[in-house]
């Protein structure tokens, strides 16, 4: 009989095996492990609150590094500057507006409070359009904001369709010659070089979004001017499908026959479960890495889909940094909340549109504004206090048997997997099926109790840090800080030291008074800057010479496993990726020395020899539809029943919807429940607290 033992599974991806001669022994070691980590009650039990940190670190004081006045003055935006379009509002300096919002907000300078007020409702979580970047050279604009709650009626908001409108009106391009900026560092006249570099995936979007750009004739509906122009974009990061269950809900998307000045395209990336689901899989590939000296199971890690999630995320935000720095186009970025997918986007572009976000201080105030002050529920999605269905306990059933990656390895007995730690992330559950729906609907109200939500963990920060790392890989001499910075970031999101992530809100960590009793975790960083300090940093930005433009985009085909977060080896990780590239690379070798090479500026990204990960198609696109008030275009045009919103003006607006919605395959429930509306008249049937909370 073997002898029992306890399998620990770490945040930063450690797995560790601690043996025991005596059951009983283990079954108390067990116990006391479960309580300490499960029944602290409070977050302010956790190791922030005790932690006194090194002399070094108390001379940095990092609550006080983030000021958003002095960071939107980088931008351009201040009452001391001369007017950008924009205004700072105090509207939400108590969180009475908005209580996830950050109390420094920046609106449209047209658009006064009153107006905000009576457009606050029509958003979720009163989650408004506000701003978070204005380009320094083009002066187009990233906002930001929840979904709005137009139901299955299209209602719509007179308040929020003006509050829009200004954000894409406030600033036109090619502003007054006092914004001009000096000529070293403005863009070139076209924008040929970057363009160059396309892909034929990338060059597809683009052509698909300009499509639906056209001018149409308001009295004959037909199109006045097609080609390249301006495409003010709302971009929905969810699913079109998830947005249309959404609307069944009472939320869902804009009416863009309301919105006619912009175009809105549909992503598909995944939600929350989506994720957390993902990366379970990811961590069963690699969960044997202490007890056999085997690689990970390469079909597991395919099965996976975690670089597939990667590669939809770096496109969508790659998709966003081509409308504002090549089309010169204003941006709105929503997903359900608001503070998800929308952090991921938004964070990225900027990253590969401004230089100061690539460098240690502007990476430092990017995770503050995006992620912090716009409310990512880090307690939320981190489940600092655990939760008991991490814990397990399984039978040795495969006693003396060969270990093999992702398996059970069979050598405990009466305890193994003690799931903290990196398990946290992951809930298997039966409805495995129904979390890759399009069922994404969230609950009506914001958890507020403290204890951990298993369903509401997911891996959304270390997702846009994995982004991160792909771009700093493709890139490595663009960016100041390095590789180990971002895993250590990662590593601090979860030991739970500093202070800085133990909240879901700016209103939470001051209402906590979290600066006054802990540390902030850029302390760590900022007082051992040398060491998260990337050598071969070039700061230098010319738009004239390739491989120093002030924008970076990523080359999807180039996506590779962050083997080092996972405790790998590259070769582990990637070899497969990497001996496949070398062979493309070879071969294309050989042809070009038959045909002759060509030159620099004729070779694209969609001629790169590196192949594909696993899991991506060719033509993968994360663009699913573009749709305007006149159009709806499908990336794959296989739903043209729903080229056009059935409106609910009309005699059998409830009919049309519903068929469109067949066509998708949804799901019966919401269906049948959408036809006893229309025969009835009735709402439709609410789902329990525990359903909405699944469809997040």
């Amino acid at each position: 009989m073997q002898s029992p033992s306890i399998r620990i599974r770490c945040r930063d991806f450690t797995f560790v095996t601690f043996n025991f001669v005596d059951n009983d022994v283990a079954r108390e070691a067990f116990d006391f492990i479960k309580s300490r980590t499960c029944k602290l009650g409070t977050v302010e039990k956790l190791y922030a609150f005790s932690h006194r940190p090194l002399k070094n670190e108390k001379e940095m004081n990092g609550w006080e590094f983030y000021d958003p006045k002095a960071e939107f003055r980088r931008q351009g935006i201040s009452e001391k500057l001369p007017d950008k379009g924009w205004r700072v509002t105090t509207i939400n300096k108590d969180y009475t507006f908005c209580d996830t919002y950050p109390a420094f907000l920046v609106v449209p300078s047209k658009i006064s409070d009153n107006v905000l007020k009576y457009a606050r409702d029509f958003r979720s979580r009163n989650r408004i359009p506000v701003l978070t970047y204005i380009h320094p050279i083009n002066n187009c604009t990233i906002t930001r904001s929840s979904q709005p709650l137009a139901g299955i009626t299209r209602r719509t908001n007179v308040q929020d369709e003006r509050l829009v409108a200004a954000s894409f009106s406030a600033w036109m391009p090619g502003g007054s010659e006092e914004s001009t900026p000096p000529a070293s560092q403005q863009e070139p006249a076209d924008s040929s070089m970057l363009e160059a570099s396309l892909s034929d995936m990338e060059r597809y979007e683009d052509e698909l979004i300009s499509r639906s750009a056209a001018i149409y004739d308001e009295k004959t509906g037909e199109t006045r001017i097609y080609g390249r122009q301006q495409a003010n974009m709302i971009v929905d990061a969810r699913p079109s499908i998830n947005a249309m269950v959404n609307q069944v809900q009472g939320m869902g998307s804009e009416n863009m026959d309301k919105y006619k000045f912009a175009t809105k395209t549909f992503l598909s990336i995944g939600n929350i479960h989506v994720m957390r689901n993902s990366l379970n899989r990811v961590v069963e590939a690699l969960k044997d890495s202490d007890i056999s000296p085997l690689a990970p199971n390469r079909d597991l890690l395919h099965q996976s889909n975690w670089l597939r999630h990667i590669h939809e995320i770096l496109d969508g935000s790659a998709i966003i940094t081509r409308r504002i720095g090549i089309n010169h186009s204003h941006v709105l970025i929503h997903c359900s909340d608001g503070w998800d997918r929308t952090s991921q986007l938004s964070a990225l572009a900027q990253i590969m549109l401004d230089p100061y976000f690539r460098t240690i201080e502007g990476f430092i105030v990017l995770v503050e504004k995006d992620w912090l002050s716009f409310g990512h529920m880090f307690r939320l999605r981190s489940g600092h206090l655990n939760h008991e269905d991490w814990f397990t306990i399984q039978k040795d059933a495969l006693a003396g048997s060969k270990v093999q990656p992702g398996e059970n390895d069979g050598r405990n007995d009466a305890l193994q997997n003690v799931l903290t730690g990196a398990r946290r992330f992951f809930n298997p559950n039966k409805d495995e099926a129904d979390l890759d729906t399009a069922s994404e609907v969230t609950s009506g109200k914001v958890v507020d109790e403290e204890a951990t939500t298993p369903k509401m963990v997911s891996p959304v920060f270390h997702q846009f840090l994995d982004c991160t790392y792909q771009l700093i890989k493709q890139n490595p001499t663009r960016f100041e800080y390095n590789e180990r910075f971002l895993r250590r970031l990662l590593y601090h999101l979860y030991s739970c030291q500093y202070g800085t992530f133990l909240y879901n809100s700016e209103k939470q960590r001051k209402d906590a008074r979290v600066s006054e009793r802990t540390s902030s975790v850029w302390d760590y960083f900022l007082c051992r800057k040398q060491e998260f300090t990337n050598p071969d940093y070039d700061p230098t930005v010319d738009d004239r010479i390739r491989g120093k433009e002030r924008i970076i985009l990523p080359n999807l085909k180039e996506i590779r496993w962050w083997h080092q977060v996972f405790g790998r080896t590259d070769d582990e990780m990637n070899g497969a990726l990497n001996a496949a590239a070398a062979a493309e690379n070879g071969r294309l070798a050989a042809v070009s020395s038959l045909q002759g090479c060509p030159r620099p500026d004729q070779i694209s990204r969609s001629a790169s020899g590196t192949p594909k990960p696993p899991g991506l198609g060719n033509t993968h696109s994360v663009l699913t539809a573009v749709e305007t008030a006149h159009e709806t275009i499908t990336s794959d045009n296989k739903h043209s029943a729903l080229r056009r919103s059935a409106s609910a003006e009309g005699p059998n607006a409830f009919a049309a919807i519903r068929d469109g919605l067949s066509g998708l395959n949804i799901g019966k429930s919401i269906l049948s429940n959408l036809g006893r509306a229309e025969a009835s008249g009735s709402a439709i049937a609410p789902h329990t607290e525990q359903e909405m909370r699944e469809m997040t």
